[in-house]
């Protein structure tokens, strides 16, 4: 039963249990108990489960470990401190780990010098990263405390002489938990707490979270079940425990009508303005692009105020590189005549840092070290500094753009002011109006502690897979014992029987054509008996090199027909469908079909993009905070229909949503708009707007549920309209709608008729049956089933083979069956985990039920609301000033028609000089005759660089002809068919001939030898 923590304990009820030692060693670090320490320190020593939820650095750790480490240094007093692992802690990440370790170790050391003593407490980290020595020597004395992973977890339980180790554990500390809950690695961690337990029936689990929800959900999926009844748990809530100040900020009063350079001018002066007002800035993008543009943007915009940070960590390196910014500020001051004093001020060791995940893990932990040691005047990271490695303080924690959920604004904004009586502060910095109003609910939501529940996956039969022929390495069980054991486990307390055999069938070798795949059985299954147990002698091997649940991913190469184009990662191929255009390189591609780690695409497009390039990094928008943003304009519909004045609403606006004068002017402007020009959608009502655009026909859907749901839910229509009117459309999808293109006419009406709750998982199913996506995520699931065997006896193998192997692999098992296990949880990731099937599913149930009203309206143009929707795409083919103008005429015209249209006296005037523009702005809006004029210039630009690099290379001294002629080929596209001898000289000499030749061909043979290395 899952119970929350009513009321404190004393501090003299926790000094009553502290050992002398301990109770000296803390007091000499702390004044008093924190809550969280009142309200769980003494639920642990009760060996109760608990879940502690509070902000970073509110001392959830040590609330953690306060009672262990007292129980451990009582034992090692009285001399019985037994030589086995009393305590196993978990965390998602390494760097973590080893943050964990030593924060261990210090206080116990100052412990020892208090016993005057050693005490002999043992801890040991044990991942990846970990030596073999050092492994070998856990089995001799093991640790205490044993600080893993959850995939080294996995390892040490299929270990026979490790797992007999685990059979005394008395505590498991699951940290983050709130991280690993929402992805396959914690359900395979669920199922390892499960194992775990059998081996040692009295564990204490604890689990450590940030500001979550749902917090009872979370809860449950920590301790699970027992035989059907959840097991009990204590939740410590202190979510809310630390001061916050919160602040949306723009860098323009108005976001529609500013000029490029103004707007980015104005936003890397705010940036600096809020840097240089603070010791340490932490900037959160949403993409790693993102991350190095801001750095760069910083360096550049303001040189000698930021320095990156260096190599290698030493004086002589940043020595040099201040020396050279020096130089350069000396520069600006003599060009600009400005006082040297001044500029002598300005260049004082300010570093800058990015960190993000495509970054080495050595400079990650340079740029991690480098914070905690205050070096770091300003660290710019995607997400990856979220979780709470150390990162010394920070006192200044800046968001660009919305972080699209609550709960990760609140993580992120929790970097700052670390300790617990510090006050977390963070400005979130809007660019356009979309992103106001979506950050003014969002903080309004924060300050309210309405928090958006994560998603947690379930009945995951690839991972299923995986532990099953883990616990057969390990011994012979009864298959119906296992079925109990694994519907302890939260994330599979509604598996049914049926799907769990078929997970047993396939790992028995009982679907035998498979051996011609090279698939064989990997445990033996014995029907009559109800048994199960190991198999071959490769078995343990098999796994312990193949375990985890993390795919492989890489970059895929583009080509047109046998010319290599460039690289997208795989995630971005995961997206696209046949006829789907994008931009690689400044040029247009339209993609044909994948070949293992190939991606076809022809170079004669002669149609917008319809996926933005940066289409993978987004984050989606959580469903809570869409509805929250849905109820909000509902709100706003309705003093607009009820003709409220405009101060009023105003002071709605600033009251509802803590936003700032400014900002509640420019977001009355927006509703006003988009509610005089068409209709406001919102929560209960969905806009289904159509225009015209040349012959294209285009129909935007404002269904406000985020980016995950409105992916379900506009394949659902576009295959509706492909299976009842013949139409293939176009679809592009962000957090506020969909939008469906088709240069021949379409009825989205009937369509949307079709679409039924009941019958949107058939439907999809059917959908994405010959989908890019579902063939790259059957792979995933096929190497976490060990039906593809990353590694295989001592050898890896590429990720391209594995995708030529699934994709055999995937027509073999649906000639076995449509329901092949590890087919339908590659569609059910999809769906649930990738998409947001059940809650696109929910809509269409409130549409059945008349709780959502579908309104179906014609425009002449895109609504105000459909602007973001409308551009995207096409802005991977302007530039970010011909975007802002694009959207300036666009905004010309729906102010020229509102004008028009309320022909009011007041008005007369702004609609003459707004429609004045009008045929400009049409002429602006026509999107083909961009492109078509954009289309020239790129053509010319592609074949004035060629013949450049063609006149460099036959200009090169010393160089032989036929080397000179394999260039040619190079420059021309070709990869495939070149002298393998050539390549190979190319490669020994590129130096010396890089040095001898000009920088444009010099940078084009770095990129072309390495696309050829990788084609050989």
């Amino acid at each position: 039963m899952i119970s929350f923590k009513r009321g404190l304990n004393t501090g003299d009820d926790l000094l009553n249990i502290l050992h002398p030692i301990v109770r000296e060693w803390f007091f000499s670090r702390f004044k008093e108990f924190s809550l969280p320490q009142l309200a769980g320190v003494m639920e642990i020593h009760s060996r109760n489960n608990i879940l502690v939820s509070a902000p970073t650095g509110a001392t959830k750790t040590l609330t953690a470990f306060l009672s262990i480490l007292n129980e451990l240094v009582d034992s090692a007093e009285k001399g019985i401190l037994a030589d086995k692992i009393y305590c196993a802690y978990i965390s998602p990440l390494k760097a973590l780990s080893n943050d964990i370790e030593k924060n261990l170790k210090e206080p116990l050391a100052e412990m020892e010098k208090i016993a005057g003593k050693e005490l002999g407490i043992r801890i040991a980290v044990r991942t990846g990263d970990t030596p073999a020595s050092e492994k070998s020597r856990m089995l001799k004395k093991p640790p205490h405390i044993l600080i893993t992973t959850p995939e080294s977890l996995g390892i040490v339980l299929t270990s026979s002489r490790f797992a007999d180790l685990l059979t005394g554990v008395e505590w498991v500390i699951v940290d983050e938990i709130h991280a690993l809950a929402e992805n396959k690695r914690g359900v395979h961690l669920s199922l390892s707490l499960e194992r775990l337990q059998r081996l040692s029936s009295y564990i204490c689990r604890i689990g450590l979270s940030a500001t979550v929800a749902p917090i009872e959900g979370i809860a449950r999926y920590l301790v699970g079940y027992e035989e059907g009844t959840e097991r009990h748990c204590k939740v410590v809530d202190v979510q809310f425990l630390k001061g916050m100040d919160l602040k949306v900020l723009s860098p323009s009063d108005n976001l529609i009508e500013v000029d490029y350079e103004s707007i980015s001018s104005s936003l890397y002066e705010l940036i600096n303005q809020l840097i240089q007002d603070h010791k340490t800035t932490l900037i959160f993008t949403n993409t790693r692009s993102a991350t190095e543009r801001v750095v760069d943007h910083l360096k550049t915009r303001f040189p000698g105020q930021y320095i990156a940070t260096a190599d290698e960590d030493t004086e002589a390196d940043i020595s040099e590189e201040v020396e050279e910014v020096r130089k350069a500020v000396e520069e600006a001051r003599r060009k600009a005549k400005r006082n040297l004093e001044a500029e002598k001020a300005v260049v004082k060791q300010a570093l800058i840092g990015a960190h993000h995940g495509s970054l080495s893990r050595e400079h990650r932990y340079r740029i991690e070290k480098a914070l905690r040691d205050g070096k770091l005047k300003v660290c710019v990271s995607s997400t990856s500094l979220e979780l709470g490695i150390d990162i010394g303080y920070i006192d200044l924690v800046i968001l660009l753009s919305s972080p699209k959920s609550v709960a990760r604004a609140l993580q992120r904004i929790g970097r700052s002011g670390h300790r617990l009586h510090q006050t977390s502060k963070g400005r979130i910095i809007v660019l356009d109006r979309d992103d106001l109003v979506e950050c003014g609910v969002l903080l309004k939501s924060a300050i309210e502690k309405k928090i958006d529940r994560i998603h947690i996956p379930r009945n995951c039969l690839d991972v299923l897979a995986q532990q099953v022929f883990g616990i057969a390495i390990m011994e012979k069980i009864a298959v119906k014992e296992l079925f109990d054991i694994v519907k302890r486990s939260y994330c599979y307390r509604n598996l049914e029987w049926g799907d769990f055999i078929s997970v047993i069938e396939y790992l028995g070798g009982y679907y035998t054509s498979l051996e011609d795949r090279h698939i064989y059985a990997k445990i033996w299954y014995d029907k009559e008996a109800g048994m199960i147990g190991r198999r071959g002698k490769m078995a343990r091997v098999i796994y312990m090199t193949n375990i985890g649940t993390i795919p492989d991913e890489t970059f895929v190469t583009v080509k047109v027909s046998d010319h290599v184009i460039g690289r997208i990662d795989e995630a971005f191929l995961e997206r696209l469908k046949r006829g789907d255009v994008f931009v690689l390189g400044g040029e247009k591609y339209e993609f044909l079909y994948a070949k293992g780690m190939v991606a076809y695409v022809s170079a004669s497009v002669y149609k917008p993009p319809t996926i933005p390039s940066w289409f993978s990094e987004m984050l989606p928008l959580s469903f809570d905070l869409a509805l929250e943003i849905g109820r909000f304009r509902r709100l706003m519909e309705e003093k607009f229909s009820f003709n409220v004045s405009r101060e009023e609403i105003i002071d709605f606006i600033n009251s509802y949503l803590y936003v700032d004068a400014k900002s509640a002017n420019s977001i009355f402007e927006y509703f006003r708009e988009q509610y005089e020009f068409a209709e406001i959608p919102h929560d209960k009502k969905i806009i289904v707007e159509t225009y015209k655009e040349g012959k294209t026909s285009h129909v935007v859907v404002h269904s406000l549920i985020g980016r995950r749901a409105n992916d379900a839910l506009s394949r659902a229509v576009a295959f509706a309209i492909a299976r009842s009117q013949h139409r293939d459309v176009e679809i592009a999808i962000n957090d506020n709608g969909f939008m469906l293109s088709c240069n021949k006419p379409f009825e989205v009406k009937k369509a949307m008729e079709l679409l039924k709750a009941d019958k949107l998982d058939t439907l999809l199913k059917i959908a994405l049956d010959h989908s890019e996506v579902l063939k790259r995520r059957f792979r995933h699931c096929a190497a976490r089933a060990l039906m593809i065997l990353r590694s295989y006896k001592g050898r890896e193998q590429r990720v391209g083979r594995q995708q030529v192997s699934s994709a055999i692999l995937m027509n073999a098992v649906k000639r076995i069956s449509n329901d092949f296990p590890i087919l339908k949880e590659a569609r059910r990731e999809v769906l649930e985990d990738l998409m947001d099937i059940n809650n696109a599913r929910q809509i269409l149930e409130m549409i059945e039920k008349r709780d959502v009203r579908l309104k179906y309206i014609s425009t002449r143009l895109p609504s105000p609301f459909a602007f973001n929707i409308a551009l995207q795409g096409i802005t991977d083919i302007m530039k970010m000033d011909d975007k802002i103008e694009f959207l300036k005429r666009m905004h010309q015209m729906v102010l020229a028609r509102i004008a028009l249209k309320n022909r009011s006296p007041e008005s007369s005037e702004r609609a003459i000089e707004a429609f004045s523009r009008t045929r400009k702005a049409r002429e602006i809006f026509d999107y083909e005759k961009e492109w078509e004029k954009g289309e020239k210039e790129r053509i010319a630009k592609r074949n004035a660089r060629i013949e450049l690099l063609k006149m460099q290379a036959a200009n090169l001294k010393r160089v032989p002809m036929y080397v000179k002629e394999e260039l040619g080929k190079m420059i021309d596209g070709e990869r495939d068919d070149l002298r393998e001898d050539v390549v190979e000289r190319l490669e020994k000499d590129i130096d010396r001939i890089k040095n001898k030749c000009p920088k444009e061909l010099a940078e084009f043979l770095d990129v072309a030898l390495r696309e050829v290395r990788e084609q050989i």
